[in-house]
């Protein structure tokens, strides 16, 4: 995400690395880096010089402390720059109602039916009844796709197949919501294009209809600059509340979340990082400018750790530490737990100064597979209590694993390193999590 971005805005900043001050002579070519950058990442050419425009103002106009060079200074300011830019602080979503309508609107392929899953895992997690509809009359297999989604997480999903009128779908579905006290309904309709008048009079027909308390405008990150124009064409007929970056993950510039408050004038709500359904992140405009300029995301980290590590899981993971009783078991969780989090390349690039060696080294997602393997070849005995495992169980982990004897060595020495780590641990909650993804990541 942002990679090429990135790389060249630190391009750019590289240029006041070792200046006394900020001048105008200095300053200039910066700037002019910058928005070459944010133009070559498909960000709207007003827009970038709008931005490049109030860093070059502020930068002359501020002072420069002793306790920090022009480089930190001038650094600061983009990120507060880039931060205003989509929003400066997160948008709540409204959840007026009851129940309350959640309506899902964008092109075709953009990601609708897969976001509607997400958030309404991302409700449930947050314990309120969710009902998903669908109203995708049009595309085939849509209604099965979001039945499938449903099953997946839990999650009721309202269809009428037989009934090829969207809205009277969606007013039953809403009537048999609140016949079963279902707290959200999140609507999934079919995609769409701005120029086809029949499809956006039947979106604001629903609109008008429903009355939603969100309407939500869903689209494909990769898109760059064509996002903008197609949510600027969206948003003059529906008049949505907040959009949604899907595919972020994917190989995009960041045009459009760079973009996309500016000339919309609506918030970015959500963005979606994966194809799980649990890769959905709340969006925060000050995180999301860490991240372009490399400084990683350890909140939003710490918040993924909060999310697979329950209370019971930690208070007995404690208990065991303090009777040195940590067992493969133990690490077995471990290397489950922070899977469930993201791909590790994500991952290690929430954390600080992380970025680049993101970038250099190949990250392989597989990493942990074998480990798995070799413990699951164990018996439980030997998962309790590791001490046991001489060369003879070694090489019969190995060969029940598909592995060699170096490979179980190498595991060994990684429990062992773990272990350890977790022993020096003396506080607990979000410190102790965060410390357990660094060392398991730098382990791997």
């Amino acid at each position: 995400m942002f990679e090429s971005l990135r790389q060249n805005l630190e391009k750019a900043l590289q240029t006041l690395k070792g200046k006394g001050r900020i001048t105008e002579i200095n300053i200039a070519a910066t700037v002019k880096e910058i928005r070459r950058a944010l133009i070559k990442a498909d960000v709207h050419y007003k827009v970038a010089k709008q931005v490049t425009d109030a860093v070059k103002d502020k930068s002359l106009g501020r002072n420069v402390l002793t306790a920090v060079s022009p480089g930190q200074l001038f650094t600061k300011i983009v990120h507060e720059e880039l931060t205003t830019l989509m929003g400066s602080k997160k948008a709540a979503v409204n959840l007026t109602g009851y129940p309350a309508i959640i309506l899902m609107t964008g092109l075709q392929g953009a990601g609708k039916t897969t976001f509607s899953g997400k958030l309404a895992a991302y409700f449930k997690n947050q314990n309120k009844h969710v009902l998903l509809v669908a109203c995708d009359i049009y595309r085939p297999a849509a209604m099965e796709q979001l039945q499938t989604v449903g099953e997946q997480i839990g999650v009721e999903v309202y269809a009428a197949p037989d009934n090829k009128n969207v809205l009277a779908i969606a007013q039953q579905a809403v009537q048999h919501a609140k016949t079963t006290r279902q707290q959200v309904v999140i609507i999934d309709t079919a995609g769409r294009l701005a120029v086809d008048e029949a499809m956006m009079q039947e979106i604001a027909d629903l609109k008008e209809a429903l009355r939603p308390s969100e309407t939500l405008f869903v689209v494909d990150a990769m898109m760059g600059q064509d996002a903008v124009n197609t949510a600027q064409a969206f948003n003059e007929r529906l008049d949505f509340d907040g959009v949604v970056l899907t595919k972020l993950d994917g190989d995009t510039r960041g045009g459009a979340a760079l973009s996309i408050r500016a000339v919309v004038d609506k918030p970015i709500k959500f963005v979606g990082t994966g194809e799980k359904m649990t890769d959905l992140d709340v969006f925060h405009p000050d995180r999301m400018a860490n991240r372009i300029l490399g400084m990683g995301d350890v909140v939003s980290l710490v918040e993924r750790a909060e999310h697979v590590y329950n209370a019971e899981q930690a208070r007995l993971l404690e208990k065991k530490l303090r009777k040195n009783q940590f067992d493969f078991n133990d690490f077995l969780m471990q290397l489950q737990q922070l899977k469930k989090m993201g791909s590790l390349k994500e991952l290690m690039g929430l954390m600080p100064g992380m970025g680049k060696l993101v970038k250099e080294v190949s990250v392989d997602e597989d990493t942990f597979k074998p480990f798995e393997a070799m413990i699951c070849s164990m018996t439980p005995q030997e998962r309790a209590q590791p001490h046991l495992l001489d060369r003879s169980r070694r090489a019969r982990i190995a060969q029940g694993s598909g592995m060699t004897l170096l490979h179980v060595n190498k595991l060994l020495k990684q429990f062992e390193n773990m272990s350890k780590m977790m022993q020096k641990i003396s506080q607990g909650g979000k410190k102790q999590m965060l410390g357990n993804i660094k060392k398991s990541l730098g382990a791997a």
